[in-house]
């Protein structure tokens, strides 16, 4: 049992003292029985988040900051042929543009239903064939492109985006890749196209945000995966990424009394079981490892209070 636990930490200082009064008392046990195994230390500025990393490494995918292949994984999942191409998970979403900056919006806060996104994504696809890329529809928030120039194209994930302003995530570098500029090109022509259509209409009249731009993420081919399964509980990602943190509280006590508890009661059991938990910058896996009896009780005698290690990712 790997249970994998993203957006267990934030660097808002507004999450710091939740963190602090927060009560996980089966995470502090777990942790209490478990071993520290991987740690994965980066900063909040990879295009590739930690849980992001420690996934593609419990798949045994290969691959770069920002080039790990989810699209195709994700592709494949929605029944689509992947093939030996390099695909790229196209999402609709919506750009705010501010005095400042352009922000992006939570993809889910567009409550897009299928007929509009069908809609959307009929009216562009010309745009992305003309370009020689295969275009496909997976669902309402998933649309995939396929194309040899994003075999290798570093994308920043979407939940490093989401709130932020775009432009701090889009860095081709000093010597822009062709695909990187092609799909700039892309966005504000999808920008332009979409801005007069009425399914953007019919959405303001009813409240909704416009769909006026796409993000690219997860380019790459498709890699069968060759590790163990991982239990994902993402339950920490939404309240997060609103910055909701009464939410992101709940959420994790709710996570503590649930998931957590039962990986405890495994570990209990004397089954293996390993944890891995996920800031804005580190992913740090624990398993179970053969200690002696004095260094057990002496690693529960010197435990970490769970909210010091979780500040710490």
């Amino acid at each position: 049992m790997h249970l994998l636990i993203p957006c267990a930490s934030a660097l808002s200082d507004a999450a710091a003292p939740v963190l602090r009064d927060l009560p996980l008392p089966n995470l502090a046990q777990l942790l209490g029985r478990l071993s520290l195994t991987v740690d994965d230390a980066g900063d909040a500025y990879t295009l590739s988040p930690p849980h992001e990393r420690a996934l593609a490494s419990a798949a045994g995918w290969r691959g770069a900051d920002g080039c790990l292949p989810f699209a195709a994984q994700a592709a494949a999942g929605d029944g689509i042929n992947v093939g030996d191409l390099a695909w790229g998970l196209v999402t609709p979403v919506h750009w705010h543009v501010g005095r400042d900056h352009v922000t992006l919006a939570d993809p889910a806060a567009l409550n897009l239903t299928e007929t509009e996104s069908r809609a959307a994504f009929d009216a562009v696809r010309a745009l992305f064939e003309s370009e020689g890329l295969r275009f496909e529809w997976g669902s309402a928030t998933r649309w995939y492109a396929a194309h040899e120039s994003l075999a290798e194209l570093p994308c920043a994930s979407l939940d490093r985006v989401i709130g932020r302003n775009v432009e701090l995530w889009m860095r081709p570098g000093a010597a822009p890749k062709p695909a990187a500029r092609l799909i700039r090109r892309l966005q504000s022509e999808v920008q332009m196209l979409l801005y007069p259509h009425p399914l953007n209409d019919d959405r303001e009249q009813r409240g909704e945000l416009t769909l006026n731009s796409f993000w690219l993420s997860g380019c790459g081919r498709f890699q069968p995966p060759t590790g163990d399964a991982v239990q994902l509980a993402d339950a920490l990602r939404a309240p997060l990424l609103a910055e909701d943190w009464i939410g992101w509280a709940q959420a994790w006590r709710a996570l503590d009394a649930g998931d957590v508890a039962d990986v405890l009661q495994a570990a209990r059991a004397g089954h293996p079981v390993a944890l891995t938990l996920c800031g804005e910058r580190r992913a740090q896996r624990f398993e179970t490892a053969p200690r002696s009896l004095w260094r057990t009780l002496a690693r529960r005698w010197s435990a970490t209070e769970p909210h010091t290690l979780l500040e710490a990712l």
